[in-house]
């Protein structure tokens, strides 16, 4: 190695050591200049890439900081904390990468229901709920005849409560998609939440004659008649609930409050036991 490389290689791990001074700090663009200078000076330093990459990310400059990360890799394939270090960008921001990547393609083709779709389902996995559903709402929009995002939007107003904006897209999922097993059963829950106990029924049955053995069916039948005061059907179907999977129901039961009008029943108490 000539004196002017060896120069140069020290000089620009002079620049990496005050990047990581700079960034312990926090003036994260302080440290970038100084990462950047580390690599000017000797682009084939792997842990300058690495360090400028956190510093990138930590700045949610995510597809600079995926480049980089990369480039480290590359230089290092054999390096483990070159590896670790891209798993935990990729576990730490990938989805938050993902939706600014699906803004950008919806800055460049705002109609395309698929990206929306997507983005929807990206911003529910990051706890976004309000931003998920004018999204998923979008994508119901732009396709209307396609059910699986009206599904999407359902499942996400089931699980923020509001069942019966749910009803609404689930009433048109069955419509799209009368063999949907699913469907039927995600519209019985919900019309059971709201009390229209008799429509739950019907919607279970429809879930019936799709799939009839399936333990949530079971289960969630066994529910709507605990609540509707009809404790002989609720009865008859957690037992048939328990015998498709005993171990998880009664995990669930441990922790629901709809079987509440069966307790203290002897036939109840002795599935519990059982």
């Amino acid at each position: 190695m000539s004196s002017d490389k060896k120069d140069k290689i020290g000089k620009s791990d002079q620049h990496n050591a005050r990047g990581i001074e700079l960034a312990d700090r926090g003036w994260l663009d302080e440290a970038v200049k100084e990462f950047r200078k580390a690599l000017d000076l000797d682009p084939e330093s792997a842990h300058a890439h690495d360090n400028l990459a956190t510093v990138l990310a930590e700045k949610k400059c995510y597809r600079e900081a995926l480049s980089e990360y990369l480039a480290a890799l590359e230089l290092d394939p054999d390096a483990p904390t070159a590896h670790y270090n891209l798993a935990n960008f990729l576990a730490t921001h990938g989805l938050e990468m993902a939706v600014e990547e699906y803004q950008a393609s919806l800055a460049l083709d705002p109609e395309h229901p698929d990206t929306h779709l997507n983005l929807g389902l990206t911003l529910a996995d990051l706890g976004k709920t309000a931003e998920a559903e004018r999204a998923l709402k979008t994508a119901v929009e732009l396709a209307p005849r396609d059910a699986y995002p009206r599904h999407e939007l359902a499942a996400l107003q089931m699980d923020a409560g509001d069942y019966r904006a749910a009803i609404t897209q689930l009433k048109d999922v069955v419509r799209l998609e009368p063999e949907s097993f699913e469907a039927h059963l995600d519209l019985g829950i919900c019309y059971a939440q709201k009390g229209f106990y008799a429509e739950a029924e019907r919607a279970y049955a429809a879930a019936r004659a799709i799939k009839g053995d399936d333990v949530l069916l079971h289960y969630n039948s066994a529910a709507l008649y605990a609540l509707w005061g009809r404790p002989s059907q609720a009865l008859d179907g957690l037992k048939a609930a328990l015998a498709t999977d005993a171990d998880k129901v009664k995990g669930w039961l441990k922790a629901d409050r709809m079987f509440e009008a069966l307790e203290g029943l002897p036939d109840y108490e002795a599935l519990l036991h059982t």
